[in-house]
């Protein structure tokens, strides 16, 4: 079987290939660079805490040490303070702030070592051809050359060529916002808080009165971004000295502290959404797919949902031949989120950057507007919460024995303990990502006794028989608790970590039905045998 071509080089494309290798599928990443990246302080990313997750199961790193994770998060308006949250509460995690650079570098790092990877460096595509069998790309450069494929993904960026060589749409809006930014080292009054300022007062009329966002890194470095009017007025190093020294003036009360500026930039944000996402063979992810980031979203993070949702689909077409159901699947959840979540900021963006008049004055008006920049900075709500695929084509109906749990189906489970199949207590992110299903039975009482002893009670040997019998491979985790699941519920999991169903007890042929429908139902072999 031919390997997966994944075109572009960047975190998404990167995750992409190391989720594959980890469920035993090769694949070729064609860099159209040298394979390497500049060092951008100016260029970061905020990741949601499954996400983090995601990459330092990937790459065996801990994140702690080459990112920053939020102590807490403040918003201010005016002189005002109008929110406090502080990251000391496990049900409140904190997200995680690195350089793009950073997170990049250590998935090259990883693919070094991976055996089922190729990188193949300054390889340019300029054709794609697809049969029936697979894909055929044609690359330019040094060593420009045929490469064959059984899939090909597209995580090109914004410009992308396998976009545009499949002539697939990508409509949207053009420069929705604009921010000037600016990486420096220095000491702020809210260490380790990320901060958004509206209507700073040392600004105080003018449609540049906007706002402020700091966002710390390791190592006393700082991101700042002021939100630009609209227009495309040059961003001059002056203005941006004369930016940072104001600011940092304002927020300590005093002379100017000192500072060294590292970076700068002009970071300039689009909404678009691909019409398609999957075209036979080949398919979008990442900024070839989506561009968002009005209002603290975070673009790059849905990129990584996109690899961590495609990994597991072509790994098993890969395995097994292709299963269009699952493979359309793709597009049909991914796709359904981000345009959710590009919905809720263009409905948003009126309110927020509408130029005040006499709404800025109704009572409460503030707060509200408040919780909506929230939302999308700390990943809440309509603009920022990881995304659920409740309505999802793999969702599997009509089951007699589901029970409710506070994780609504299609949405991401919480990471509990649980106990393994050789005995060991592991993190149920822990198992994500191997390709296989996960059953989660929750019988309190077990965590205090030795495996031997309960694994032959009980409900146990029926479970054990009826995972061994699933269609697709699955793993029988067992954990003491889950939030808002009764004693002996049977929890199913996707490889990706979202939940497909809870079942009241041990209910086999409901466990069957779930587990057929989230990999897209029977194959077209088992479905034309059951008809005979």
């Amino acid at each position: 079987m031919d390997p997966v071509i994944i075109v572009g080089a960047g975190p998404v494309g990167l995750t992409l290939a190391l989720a594959l290798a980890r469920q035993d599928v090769p694949s070729v990443v064609l860099d159209e660079g040298p394979g390497k990246d500049e060092p951008r302080l100016a260029r970061t990313a905020v990741l949601r805490e499954d996400t983090a997750a995601l990459i330092e199961r990937l790459t065996g790193v801990a994140l702690d040490g080459v990112g920053c994770h939020w102590a807490g998060w403040r918003s201010l308006r005016r002189k005002q303070v109008m929110r406090e949250v502080a990251f000391d509460d496990p049900a409140e995690p904190a997200p995680l702030h690195i350089a793009q650079h950073v997170l990049t570098g250590l998935l090259r790092e990883a693919l070094a070592d991976e055996r089922l990877v190729k990188l193949a460096v300054d390889s340019r595509l300029d054709s794609v051809e697809q049969e029936v069998s697979g894909v055929t790309a044609h690359t330019r450069g040094p060593q420009g050359t045929w490469w064959r494929g059984s899939f090909l993904v597209g995580c090109d960026g914004p410009r992308s060529t396998v976009r545009k060589l499949q002539d697939i749409r990508f409509p949207g809006r053009t420069a929705v916002e604009r921010h000037a930014v600016a990486a420096l080292r220095t000491e702020l009054p809210w260490e380790g808080q990320a901060l958004l300022h509206r209507m700073p007062p040392w600004r105080t009329s003018g449609p540049s009165a906007g706002e402020v966002t700091a966002r710390p890194l390791p190592d006393g470095v700082w991101r700042l971004d002021w939100l630009l009017p609209p227009g495309k007025d040059l961003v001059t190093p002056e203005l941006l000295v004369s930016r940072v020294r104001e600011t940092l003036t304002g927020w300590t009360g005093g002379p100017t502290p000192s500072y060294d500026l590292l970076d700068t930039g002009v970071h300039t944000v689009h909404h678009r959404l691909a019409r398609r996402w999957r075209l036979g063979r080949v398919f979008l992810a990442g900024d070839a797919a989506h561009l968002l980031g009005a209002l603290g979203t975070q673009g790059l993070d849905e990129g990584l949902r996109d690899a961590d949702n495609l990994a597991w689909k072509l790994a098993l077409a890969w395995h097994h031949g292709p299963h269009e159901a699952l493979l359309d699947s793709y597009q049909a959840e991914r796709r359904a989120v981000v345009a959710a979540r590009l919905r809720a900021a263009d409905q948003a963006l009126p309110l927020l950057r509408g130029g005040g008049g006499l709404r800025a004055y109704v009572p409460g008006s503030a707060r509200g507007h408040d919780a909506l920049l929230a939302d999308g900075h700390l990943g809440r709500g309509a603009l920022g919460a990881p995304g659920a695929y409740a309505g999802s084509p793999l969702a599997p109906q009509h089951l007699e024995a589901e029970a409710p749990v506070d994780t609504a189906p299609g949405a991401p489970v919480a990471d509990v303990r649980v106990t393994a199949e050789d005995g060991s207590f592991v993190r149920l992110r822990d198992r994500l990502g191997r390709g296989a299903l996960l059953v989660v039975l929750i019988a309190p009482g077990t965590g205090v006794w030795d495996r031997k002893h309960w694994v032959t009670a009980g409900v146990m040997p029926r479970l054990a028989a009826a995972v061994t019998a699933l269609p697709h491979p699955a793993e029988l985790l067992v954990a003491e608790s889950y939030p808002g699941a009764a004693a002996h519920s049977v929890l199913l999991v996707r490889p990706d970590g979202h939940l497909v169903t809870a079942l009241s007890g041990v209910r086999p042929a409901d466990l069957y039905a779930a587990a057929e429908a989230t990999v897209g139902g029977p194959t077209r072999t088992e479905a034309e045998a059951g008809s005979r």
